[in-house]
This record gives structure tokens, C-alpha cells and sequence, in this order.
């Protein structure tokens, strides 16, 4: 991306990103993280209930459709619910790494209009690894993944520990996540937040 702030260029001494054997396989989707999440969560109605799956090495796809509860202007997509589409599929690449982490910075071009009832599609991939730093970026396209470009993003994640989510997250829904009798439910809700 031209214009990328230096906190978003990874530094001389990182190293390319390495899929973790464990990660999902190529293809697979990869669902929410948890349930209440407004990019990934089936329990948001307005969320945007974006699918993404893993890809090539350390790559994902991921697709949103935007509906009328997610315009600004009238008839297209507000420019927040763009990042926060591209802020999720970045997020996701963290699931080819077995990484917990959380968004620390992120940065939207906007290039095209997104009109309602457009299915944005949308690419990702980890273009380097410095300590605990995760540098990644994507695209979103209109019309197809070989669509033009709508937007696109920079992001920096950093590795967390579980106690991130436990020492910041309200009581009550750390409470419930916990509680959650389905045991791989329970473990997604703290392995990726983006």
C-alpha cells in the first residue's frame, strides 16, 4: 500500500509467516470465533456475518454481503463497516498461526463506492512476523473476487495472552464464554479477537 505508515512496515529483522501444521486446511471455513461477534457472530442481526476461509499458505478469502442496516450515505456501505470487514478477515489470519491476537493498528483506503446488496470480496494474508507482531494486509473487491478493488487495508496485530480477554472483557460475558458447555465454543471465544 502507498502511503503505509512505517508502524504498519515490518522491520529489518522479520521473518515470513509460517502456517502452523494444526491450522485449518485450505478451503475449510473457518466460522466464528464467537457467537456475539459483530463481524463473525450467527447472534448479531445486524452483524456482518462474514465467512472466511482459509487459503494458501498463510492466506484467507472471506465474503460479506452489505445489507440496508449497514449503509451511511444512502444506499452504500458505510466506510466503518468496510474497515471492520476488513479488520475481521484480517483478524482471521491469525487461526493459520494458532496466534491469539488483537488488532493494534489498522489502515482503509477507500477507492470505489460499495452499493447495498453488494457482496464485497474480500482476500488477506500475513506478509511478516516480528516478535509479537503479526504484519498483514488485504483487499476487497466488488462484482467477484477478480472484481476492481473497493478497499483495501494495512493491519499490525499483536500477540496476546488469554488474560487479555479475562482482565479486560465485561464480567459478564467473559462469565458466559467460560461457562459455555460446548468446549470448542468455549476455547474459540478467547483464540481469536480481531
Amino acid at each position: 500500500m502507498s502511503g503505509t505508515t512505517s508502524a504498519l512496515t515490518p522491520p529489518a529483522d522479520a521473518v515470513a509467516p509460517v502456517r502452523h501444521p494444526d491450522a485449518p486446511a485450505l478451503g475449510e471455513l473457518l466460522g466464528a470465533h464467537y457467537d456475539r461477534c459483530f463481524g463473525c457472530g450467527a447472534e448479531q442481526s445486524h452483524g456482518l456475518h462474514l465467512e472466511a476461509r482459509a487459503g494458501e499458505g498463510v492466506s484467507v478469502t472471506a465474503e460479506f454481503t452489505v445489507r440496508p442496516a449497514h449503509q451511511g450515505a444512502p444506499g452504500l456501505a458505510h466506510g466503518g463497516v468496510l474497515t471492520t470487514a476488513l479488520d475481521e478477515t484480517l483478524g482471521s489470519l491469525n487461526w493459520l498461526l494458532q496466534t491469539i491476537a488483537v488488532t493494534g493498528r489498522l489502515e482503509t483506503d477507500f477507492l470505489r463506492p460499495v452499493p447495498v446488496d453488494t457482496v464485497l470480496h474480500l482476500e488477506a494474508e500475513i506478509t511478516a512476523v516480528a516478535d509479537r507482531k503479526i504484519y498483514s494486509r488485504a483487499t476487497g473487491r466488488i462484482g467477484g473476487p477478480e472484481g476492481p478493488v473497493a478497499v483495501r487495508a494495512a493491519g499490525l496485530f499483536i500477540e496476546v495472552k488469554v488474560d487479555h480477554f479475562i482482565e479486560n472483557g465485561r464480567a459478564e460475558e467473559i462469565q458466559a464464554a467460560m461457562d459455555d458447555p460446548d468446549q470448542v465454543r468455549r476455547a474459540r471465544a478467547f483464540e481469536v479477537n480481531p
